[in-house]
């Protein structure tokens, strides 16, 4: 896995990027067909591919982000790679801004490489006692 993470890491900065800069086309190339964006609001919502490349287009806008450190696991043909980011989003005329919880899983096909084939993205908790807890129970 020693290459793997350098490219994935490029990749989530290159779908970042693309999404800012509204880049369709590279969006595609990122993503899988069937690749799914699911967000923690109350209640839970989805948007499959055309739906986000064409809400990018128009209404749903990055303005910025910053990746904090990630996680990644690899298994077999996938990774997943769960990262805290600092986003400023704007959908319509609701600015959606602050910490989130990103949790990316990319699958390595046969033709076009690593692809986003799922994107969840939830608000994150500030709070350093929960982290310090789950720590705390860790056995390794």
């Amino acid at each position: 896995m020693s290459k793997i993470p350098a490219i994935i890491e490029e990749r989530e900065e290159r779908i970042m990027q693309a999404w800012m800069h509204r880049d369709a086309g590279e969006l595609k190339r990122l993503m899988a067909r069937d690749c799914i964006l699911m967000f923690a609001t109350d209640p839970p919502e989805i948007l499959d591919r055309p739906s986000f490349i064409e809400a990018q287009a128009r209404d749903f806008r990055c303005l910025g982000y910053r990746f904090g450190d990630n996680i990644m696991r690899r298994y077999g043909s996938l990774v997943f790679l769960t990262a805290p980011i600092d986003l400023e989003l704007k959908l319509g005329a609701r600015e959606w801004e602050g910490r989130f919880l990103i949790t990316d899983l990319w699958r390595k096909y046969a033709f076009g490489g690593w692809k986003l084939t799922e994107r969840t993205l939830a608000p994150l908790a500030d709070d350093a006692r929960l982290a310090d807890s789950v720590r705390r129970v860790q056995l390794w």
